[in-house]
């Protein structure tokens, strides 16, 4: 099959050439098929959410290329849609307002965005909000406004960093699972950040493990449990085998790291 996504050889760098300069990745590689849910992890500070902005065109690399269906990535631009962990909403819009954004923006006439808006509201079980301000919404809401957001726009990738970090942990097994539903029936193909090792399992086709920074990518893991997954999957053995191997990978990467001092 042909990678939606490939990134090959990334090497990004922050204040290159001067003392306090920091290589955040190096060498970074790897292919997304279309569909698939692909979550990266790895140790605190290894680049992980500097490659999921470098794969938006947000950041651009020293070397290295991205591309979309073979085309090359130069920057931002409507085949991608990102989801942030601060949820990035505008208190001065409705949700209404908020989802509809980026869709004012390219144009669209209102009874388009109407319609487009409700579908996705209605999608991510915020009907009957859609005219409530961000500070009337609870945490778990505010990060399906996102959510709704990045759909509207009907991207081809979804790039989600860290987007559930912000909220409790019964919402955040909500949101899986709401997120697992919604990525199966719209079919799209998302790229997640996560510290958690349990949800990268639960949500992934795939796991990218990371090195410590520099980061690259050293172990492609396949999560080969069937979709659809529920809330019981976390309760097999092999979900269990899977935290096992990506805890073991993590913990020889933080050791690592605190030999070097960064710790």
């Amino acid at each position: 099959m042909t990678a939606i996504l490939e990134f090959e050889n990334i090497n990004v760098v922050y204040n290159a050439g001067h003392p306090n300069e920091v290589h955040a990745l190096k060498e970074a590689s790897g292919q997304i098929q279309e569909g698939e849910l692909i979550s990266i992890i790895g140790p605190s500070g290894c680049g992980k959410s500097t490659l999921l902005h470098t794969l938006d065109g947000l950041v651009r690399p020293a070397s290295g290329s991205v591309s979309i269906n073979g085309r090359k990535i130069e920057g931002p631009g409507g085949e991608k849609a990102m989801v942030f962990q601060d949820f990035a909403l505008m208190p001065w819009h409705t949700v209404f307002q908020n989802v509809a954004f980026g869709l004012r923006l390219s144009g669209k006439s209102k009874n388009e965005i109407k319609d487009h808006v409700m579908h996705y509201i209605k999608m991510v079980g915020l009907e009957g909000f859609e005219n409530k301000y961000p500070h009337q919404l609870s945490g778990g809401m505010k990060q399906r406004v996102g959510i709704a957001r990045a759909f509207a726009v009907e991207p081809k990738i979804l790039l989600m960093d860290e987007p559930f970090s912000a909220i409790d942990e019964q919402t955040r097994e909500i949101m899986q699972e709401e997120v697992l539903k919604i990525m199966l029936n719209e079919k799209k193909t998302v790229i997640f950040i996560t510290h958690s090792i349990d949800e990268a399992v639960f949500l992934s086709s795939r796991v990218f493990l990371m090195t410590v920074r520099p980061g690259r990518i050293i172990t492609d893991l396949k999560i080969d449990i069937p979709y659809p997954r529920t809330l019981e999957t976390k309760s097999l053995p092999e979900f269990q085998e899977y935290k096992s191997i990506i805890w073991n990978h993590l913990k020889a990467e933080v050791t690592r790291q605190y030999k070097k001092g960064e710790v």
